[in-house]
């Protein structure tokens, strides 16, 4: 009994001892690995929604996220990471459950059963945003060593970039009707599916990885105790709590100028590259390369990101903050001017550049924000970086979309406008780093010169 207690209070050789830790990685595989982004648009086009629909259902996926996000930070600071992430994995699995037996046919029924969709999901990115981060890293303190994290998250993003190079794979095989068709004939089965049968089967597995997040949640343990929200207490009262949580986080971060900075210049390359990965199967037939080819560059893109974080852990271990944030805003130009180009076959290469480039950022964002945030109210200060990516990338699209309008009025095609567009990027990004830039400097300024 007494070594065993003695044990327990030793610190681990590994932090992948801890449990906590490796079901965060577990959880991040399970939760943001989904058999249907391979297909992602054309999936709700086979449903029977038009482009428009799609792309207000996106809108409306992003503001849910938006107004959820910090609230969900600091709930999980007032009632713990553990319910907060058991709840994200239900919400999954009932956006997938949705999806997976909504009968077609009935345009109204089906774009309805889509929002409601779209609303949980949003719904399940901000539960999820933060919580699960900030069980890892303060699982690290209380138990381990938080200079790990770096190594925590060079693991989990190449564990991550794997389950993506299956789900890349798999999904776009399993949507194919004549691919899966072809199997079953191959092992002897007589059977003929149709695409409105084989287009669910992404769903399907997904819905199975639903299931497996939220086993993963089960075994997790609160290392910060949740503060204390005793039945006494009114929801007014617990209110007032997430409330005070919520306001004291934002605060902080503005009376903070390194926390500050690290979230706005994260956004600020975020948001661009996040938009480009949007446009990207757009940008792919814009080049030439056939539809077929997607999916492997996506698998691709996956192979690259298990080696990324171990680069980006060397590089926030040997190199300064400055150093680093100078790389990948050099890296972030270099494959914006890239793209602009347009080169036939070849120009995917700029566009892997914008995957490595957004995995770099978020690898130093984490890293940095982690190393300075208050434990107590580290799920809050997260909520609010994801707020402020989400926030940028919903602006970021309503530009692009008048942007694209503005193209169009002059009486240039689809085609030919969005090969004009990209030529906005670079401007663009130079545009808001050096508006963020100038904001920085006279806030540091005025940190160092009080009046």
């Amino acid at each position: 009994m007494h070594q065993h207690d003695r044990v327990m209070t030793e610190i681990p050789a590994s932090p992948f001892a801890l449990s906590n830790v490796r079901r965060f990685i577990a959880f991040r595989a399970f939760f943001n690995c989904r058999f249907y982004y391979p297909v992602f648009t054309i999936l709700f086009l086979d449903y029977g929604l038009t482009i428009e629909q799609f792309a207000l259902l996106n809108t409306v996926w992003a503001f849910t996220i938006v107004l959820a996000e910090v609230p969900s930070g600091a709930l999980a600071d007032l009632i713990g990471r553990k319910r907060l992430l058991t709840a994200t994995a239900w919400l999954m699995i009932a956006e997938m459950l949705l999806l997976s037996f909504v009968p077609l046919g009935n345009s109204k029924l089906i774009f309805t059963v889509f929002l409601v969709n779209r609303i949980l999901s949003g719904l399940a990115e901000a539960l999820a945003s933060g919580a699960d981060e900030a069980m890892a890293y303060d699982t690290l303190i209380a138990k381990g060593n938080p200079d790990d994290w770096p190594k925590v998250l060079d693991i989990q993003m190449r564990v991550k970039n794997f389950f993506y190079i299956i789900t890349m794979t798999v999904g776009a095989f399993v949507y194919d009707p004549g691919t899966v068709n072809t199997v079953l004939h191959w092992l002897g089965f007589q059977i003929q599916l149709s695409q409105e049968v084989t287009m669910r089967f992404p769903i399907y597995l997904t819905l199975l990885l639903g299931v497996l997040s939220l086993i993963t949640t089960q075994g997790m343990h609160d290392p910060i105790p949740a503060k204390k929200a005793n039945n006494d207490e009114s929801p007014w009262q617990r209110i007032k709590g997430v409330s005070r949580i919520t306001l004291n986080a934002g605060k902080w971060i503005m009376h903070t100028p390194m926390a500050l900075a690290i979230i706005l210049f994260g956004m600020s390359l975020d948001h661009v590259l996040r938009m480009l990965v949007t446009l990207n199967s757009q940008y792919y037939r814009t080049i030439a390369l056939p539809e077929a080819s997607f999916g492997l560059i996506g698998s691709a893109v996956a192979l690259i990101g298990l080696i990324v974080p171990r680069i980006a852990r060397a590089m926030s271990e040997h190199f300064t903050i400055m150093t680093n944030v100078t790389v990948v805003i050099v890296l972030a130009f270099i494959s914006l001017w890239g793209i602009t180009l347009l080169v036939p076959y070849y120009g995917m290469l700029p566009m892997i550049l914008v995957f490595i480039t957004m995995m770099l950022t978020s690898f130093f964002t984490s890293t940095y924000l982690n190393q300075i945030a208050k434990p107590e109210q580290r799920a809050t200060i997260l909520s609010y970086k994801g707020l402020a990516f989400n926030a940028a990338y919903g602006i970021i699209g309503v530009l692009y979309g008048g942007l694209i309008v503005s193209l169009r009025g002059g009486s240039q095609n689809v085609s030919q406008s969005f090969s004009l567009s990209l030529g906005y990027f670079p401007w663009y990004l130079a545009s808001v780093l050096i508006f963020v830039s100038a904001f920085c400097f006279l806030h540091f300024r005025s940190f160092r010169n009080p009046k």
